[in-house]
């Protein structure tokens, strides 16, 4: 079953619970895997469907942090409700350890030395982990070891 079969099973579920949240939500995700089918003239599959959800959850963790600045706990709370139904359709994260091991191997591969192969890197490790870790924090990552 494909990603996006997937979710049209637990959206006819969500309709036949009366879960109007979820639903939402679901619906909310079919309509954007939609517009970017119409807008680019594919059919999405699954990896272009999972960088639907990360873009998607990406949006809501902004949101939730300008809600929370702004004194909006309901609105934040919101979002982390939507993150919450959203998160399960990604691909299983990379732990810690099997993230260091990857930017570890991909630092050899390349042979940076310096902050300044840190493109050669990154390129590397998202080609392996795009939908399995949080690519701000592989970044971040990567600096480090990098002696950034």
């Amino acid at each position: 079953m494909t990603l996006k079969e997937r979710i049209t099973e637990d959206m006819k579920t969500a309709m036949r619970s009366g879960e109007k949240d979820r639903l939402a939500v679901i619906r909310m995700l079919q309509a954007a895997i939609k517009q970017r089918e119409v807008d680019e003239r594919i059919t999405l599959d699954d990896a272009q469907v999972t960088s639907v959800l990360e873009k998607m959850i990406k949006q809501r963790k902004e949101s939730i942090t300008a809600f929370t600045d702004g004194n909006r706990p309901e609105l934040a709370a919101k979002e982390t409700a939507e993150i919450a139904v959203l998160t399960p359709y990604l691909p299983a994260q990379l732990s810690e350890a099997e993230l260091d091991a990857l930017i570890t191997e991909a630092i050899a591969a390349t042979g940076a030395a310096s902050i300044k192969d840190m493109g050669k890197v990154m390129g590397m490790v998202k080609s392996k982990a795009a939908g399995k870790a949080d690519m701000g924090a592989v970044g971040a990552r990567i600096k480090a070891k990098l002696g950034g």
